[in-house]
C-alpha cells in the first residue's frame, strides 16, 4: 500500500515522497504540519496489519526507543495509526546510508573507519545503558548526514521484528551478513550481539567486502558460527594494527 504525495496521516503528517523501503516498512519523506519541519515517516507494510500482537509489540518498542536521546541516534518523534495504517515519525536526516557510502567509497582509510565506528559505538552505549539492544546493526540502518554526523536508526523496531515470525526473507537475507553467532543459532541475544555486528560493519568499511559470503542465508549464518574473520590486510594492507585488533576483538564468540 503506497501512499501518494499529499496524503496526510493523523491530520498532521503530510507525505512528500517515497525515499526507500525495507522488510518491515515503506519509508517516506514527510512534513510535520504542526511544527513545520521535515520528518521521516515509516509506514508498516500491509502484511503486518492483521497481526495485533506484533502491532502492540511494535508500538511498545518504538515508544521505548523514543525515550533515547543521543546525538548519534535518530530520534523517534511519534508513533501512531490512521485507519489501518501504522506509522512511526522520526527525525529526517539529510544524507544517505552508510551502506551507500561503502558502495561508493570503500575501502575507507583507518581514520575514517574509526571516526564512524566511534559514533556508532557511542549510540550503542547509550542504548545499552537503557537496556535496549538493537539486534540489527548493519550499514543499512546507519545514516551519514551531509554534516558528517553518523546516526543509528531503528532502535527498538528491530527488536519487535525479531520477536515475530513475520520478518521477511529479504530482510533476513540482508541482515544475516552482520548476524552475531547467537543470532545465527536463534539463541539469546544481548548487548554483545550489537558489538559483534558493529565489528562486521567495521570490517566492511575498511575492506569494502563482507567477511562471510554464501549461496543462501543458512550457509552465511554457519560461517559466522564456525569460521574466523578473514585476514583484513589481504583486502587493505594499510589498515592499522590497532584497528585490526579492535575488529578481531569484536569477533568475541569464537574465543569463548
Amino acid at each position: 500500500m503506497l501512499l501518494n504525495p499529499g496524503s496526510v496521516l493523523g491530520d498532521r503528517y503530510e507525505i512528500i515522497e517515497k525515499i526507500g523501503s525495507g522488510g518491515m516498512a515503506v519509508v517516506y519523506r514527510g512534513k510535520d504540519k504542526k511544527l513545520d519541519r521535515y520528518v521521516t515517516i515509516k509506514v508498516l507494510r500491509e502484511e503486518f496489519i492483521g497481526d495485533e500482537e506484533f502491532i502492540e509489540r511494535f508500538r511498545s518498542e518504538a515508544c521505548s526507543a523514543a525515550r533515547l536521546s543521543h546525538p548519534n541516534i535518530v530520534r523517534v518523534y511519534d508513533v501512531g495509526e490512521d485507519g489501518e495504517i501504522n506509522y512511526i515519525v522520526m527525525e529526517y536526516i539529510h544524507g544517505d546510508t552508510l551502506k551507500t557510502a561503502i558502495r561508493k567509497k570503500a575501502p575507507f582509510d583507518s581514520r575514517s573507519t574509526i571516526n564512524v565506528a566511534i559514533q556508532i559505538a557511542s549510540a550503542l552505549s547509550q542504548a545499552h545503558k537503557a537496556h535496549i539492544v538493537h539486534r540489527d546493526i548493519k550499514p543499512q540502518n546507519i545514516l551519514v548526514g551531509t554534516d558528517g554526523v553518523v546516526k543509528v536508526t531503528d532502535f527498538g523496531i528491530a527488536r519487535a521484528a525479531r520477536a515475530t515470525t513475520m520478518t521477511t526473507t529479504a530482510n533476513a537475507a540482508g541482515s544475516v551478513h552482520y548476524f552475531s553467532p547467537e543470532q545465527a543459532r536463534g539463541g539469546y541475544v544481548d548487548e554483545k550481539s550489537d558489538i559483534y555486528s558493529l565489528g562486521i560493519t567495521m570490517f566492511e568499511m575498511i575492506t569494502g567486502v563482507l567477511p562471510f559470503q554464501g549461496n543462501n542465508s543458512v550457509s552465511i549464518a554457519l560461517k559466522h558460527i564456525n569460521e574466523e574473520l578473514p585476514d583484513i590486510r589481504q583486502y587493505n594492507p594499510n589498515c592499522t594494527p590497532s584497528l585490526e585488533g579492535i575488529i578481531k576483538k569484536s569477533d568475541y564468540e569464537k574465543s569463548r
